[in-house]
C-alpha cells in the first residue's frame, strides 16, 4: 500500500508552526517513513501535487488574494485539510488588523512606520495581490481537523501527524492536544 501524502503551505502568520514542526526533531524521520512529505515552505516542492494529496495543513490567517488562491489550491487538492496554529484555526494576530480599516493599515505599514523613508508609498502594482480583512481557514474553505496554539507543541504536532499517516483520525483533546 502507498503511503499517504502530505503537503503544508504557509499564509498569513510568522511561521512559528513551520518552526514547531521542525521541533519534533527526530521523530520527522519516523514520520517520512509512514508518509510521503511532498510539497511544504521548507522543501523544494511548494505546491500540492496536481494529483491530490492524502493531507493539507494550512499554517496562518487569509489576508489577501493570494492566501484564499492557497487555501482554495489545498482544499482542492487534499482528501483531509488541517488548520495549523492560532492564526488558521482562529485567524490569531494578524487578525488584530481587523480594527481598523485596510487603508489605515496600508498607511501605517507603508508611510506612517518610524522606518519609513521621506518618499515612502503604498504600492498599488496590479500584479501584487489585493488585501482583504483577514480570516480564518475555515472562513474560506472546509476544514476537517483544528489543531490551535500559538504555535501548537511540537508533540501535539508529532501526534496529529503520527494518527493521520496511519489512517487514523487525530482525536485531539486532553493530554493529545496540551503536553508540557
Amino acid at each position: 500500500m502507498a503511503k499517504p501524502k502530505i503537503a503544508s503551505d504557509w499564509m498569513a502568520g510568522c511561521a512559528g508552526c513551520h518552526m514547531s514542526l521542525l521541533d519534533i526533531d527526530e521523530r520527522i524521520i519516523k514520520i517520512a517513513e509512514l508518509a510521503d512529505i511532498r510539497a511544504t515552505p521548507i522543501t523544494d516542492l511548494k505546491e500540492p501535487d496536481a494529483s491530490g494529496v492524502d493531507v493539507g495543513i494550512l499554517e496562518g490567517g487569509v489576508n489577501n488574494t493570494s492566501n484564499e488562491e492557497v487555501a482554495h489550491r489545498m482544499r482542492a487538492r487534499c482528501k483531509i485539510l488541517v488548520a495549523l496554529g492560532d492564526c488558521a484555526v482562529f485567524g490569531g494576530v494578524p487578525a488584530m488588523r481587523n480594527f481598523f480599516s485596510i487603508e489605515e493599515s496600508l498607511r501605517r505599514a507603508y508611510i506612517e512606520t518610524e522606518s519609513t523613508d521621506a518618499e515612502g508609498k503604498i504600492p498599488d502594482d496590479p500584479e501584487l495581490c489585493k488585501p482583504t480583512r483577514v480570516r480564518a481557514v475555515q472562513d474560506v474553505v472546509p476544514v476537517d481537523i483544528f489543531l490551535p496554539g500559538c504555535p501548537p507543541s511540537a508533540d501535539a504536532i508529532y501526534y496529529v501527524l503520527s494518527e493521520l499517516a496511519q489512517g487514523r483520525i487525530p482525536v485531539l483533546k486532553d493530554e493529545n492536544l496540551h503536553w508540557h
